[in-house]
């Protein structure tokens, strides 16, 4: 005669442990994500209403010293006009039009600002200048 077992163990596993270390990383990468800035170079930019995005192919900055950056790449005053040449004909390979965003600190002189966006513009690049909201 075959008795049947009434309360029959189930094997489980257990899934808390893994739920609180994928909780911690989703936070963690959150953090990590908006804390994630291109800007290194720290900029007092001017304040704006408008809500508009640009492509940034190449991103030129200016601080208040008049130093020139290339994306983070620190570039000497006297060869940026160059560069900055060589860096639009590059991205033209690419797409049609290249973006040049222009990062300028409030208390950097502006005609350097439009010196770069004549560059841009001779090249046939679009230029944006970026403001902060």
């Amino acid at each position: 005669m075959k008795f049947r077992k009434k309360h029959r163990q189930e094997s489980e596993v257990s899934t808390d442990s893994l739920n609180d270390i994928l909780f911690i990383l989703l936070m963690f990468f959150l953090i990590v994500a908006t804390l994630g800035n291109p800007n290194v170079i720290k900029l007092g930019l001017p304040k704006g209403s408008k809500d508009t995005k640009a492509k940034q192919d190449i991103m030129v900055s200016i601080d208040k010293e008049q130093q020139f950056y290339l994306g983070t790449k620190k570039i000497p005053a006297d060869q940026f006009d160059s560069v900055l040449v060589s860096e639009i004909r590059k991205y033209r390979a690419v797409r049609d039009t290249p973006v040049v965003v222009i990062n300028a600190d409030t208390s950097a002189f502006y005609g350097e600002v439009f010196r770069v966006m004549r560059i841009a513009k001779r090249d046939s690049a679009k230029v944006v200048a970026r403001i902060e909201e």
